[in-house]
């Protein structure tokens, strides 16, 4: 109504038509528009076409590294028979707690014997293989020395050696001190790990700021001290990766305790699982079982080991997230 007091009609609105009335296209990340109706585009088909391969990729390595395993506690809870007779993917006659038995009961229980052996050889030698490795790579790292890049060349150079080619020579210089046949024979050879102070040196290089180190020293604080009580706890992740991978090595050792050790109460776990394959059958006991269900045993303190040492590494991860 206006203000003379006449009704104004307002006429409504055109109503569009309908193909106006189509939903706006969408706005892909490029900023091409396309129609709801029209094909993917290249890119994106190239894109899920790699998200299938890799897909692919990784489920066919998921069951090569979980295959062998699961041959492995099938096997162990069959005997002879069965191991013979039946699928070896698939379960027989449940015979796991009968070999179990068999394992630390067989020869007065010397299997209990070496992978006590084992779990020294590879705690011992990890823990003082990572202290050595990480004192290396700090004073790599952060010193300054005559010949530090020729020293630096000599350990990522002697990656190219084999390990199994220094067992030979490390027999003929053990032999000449009298340490042949005895635990010092492993272990000594253990603390040294080329790989893992390379290993330290580069996780030194982004994990602890200089300006610490100098703030420390400035207060007074001496270089075995700054190692331990700074050094040491700032490179708490790197060093659980270093002793993982130390301790690992050397329960895996093989070659070595073969040449160095002959009596049969030093063996490692390795070892003596290979002495057993070698036999087979004696006495009635079914030896092939029993390596079977023995190597089993042998993988539960590693995942033991790898659960335990979860923490460490979140707790890096978090570190550098608040970074």
């Amino acid at each position: 109504m206006t203000a003379t007091g006449q009704t104004q009609l307002t006429a409504p609105a055109p109503t569009p038509p309908a193909d106006s009335r189509r939903t706006p296209p969408a706005r892909t990340r490029r900023g091409r528009r396309t129609d709801p109706g029209d094909e993917l585009p290249v890119g994106t088909r190239q894109s899920r076409l790699s998200r299938l391969l890799v897909l692919v990729g990784l489920g066919a390595l998921v069951l090569y590294s979980v295959a062998p395993v699961w041959w492995l506690v099938v096997s162990a809870t069959k005997d002879q028979r069965d191991l013979l007779y039946t699928n070896g993917l698939w379960f027989g006659d449940f015979n796991l707690f009968r070999n179990i038995e068999q394992v630390f009961t067989y020869n007065d229980g010397i299997y209990l014997r070496w992978l006590l052996n084992s779990l020294m050889y590879a705690s011992v030698g990890g823990l003082v293989s990572t202290l050595v490795a990480l004192a290396a790579g700090y004073s790599l790292s952060r010193f300054q020395f005559p010949g530090r890049g020729l020293l630096l060349g000599a350990v990522i150079g002697s990656f190219l050696i084999p390990y199994a080619m220094l067992t030979m020579p490390l027999y003929l210089l053990f032999s000449r001190i009298g340490l042949v046949d005895t635990v010092w024979a492993v272990l000594i050879p253990s603390f040294i790990s080329p790989f893992a102070v390379y290993l330290a040196k580069v996780y030194t290089d982004g994990a602890v700021p200089e300006e610490i180190i100098e703030a420390a020293r400035i207060d007074g604080a001496g270089e075995l001290r700054i190692f331990f009580q700074i050094v040491v706890r700032l490179m708490s992740t790197g060093g659980a990766t270093v002793f993982l991978l130390s301790f690992v090595q050397v329960w895996n050792q093989f070659f070595l305790p073969l040449t160095m050790l002959r009596g049969e109460e030093k063996w490692s776990l390795n070892l003596g699982l290979y002495f057993w394959n070698s036999k087979r059958d004696e006495a009635g006991v079914d030896l092939t079982a029993l390596v079977l269900t023995g190597a089993l045993l042998s993988v539960i303190p590693l995942v033991v080991f790898m659960v335990s040492m979860q923490r460490y590494w979140r707790t890096g991860v978090t570190l550098g997230a608040l970074k």
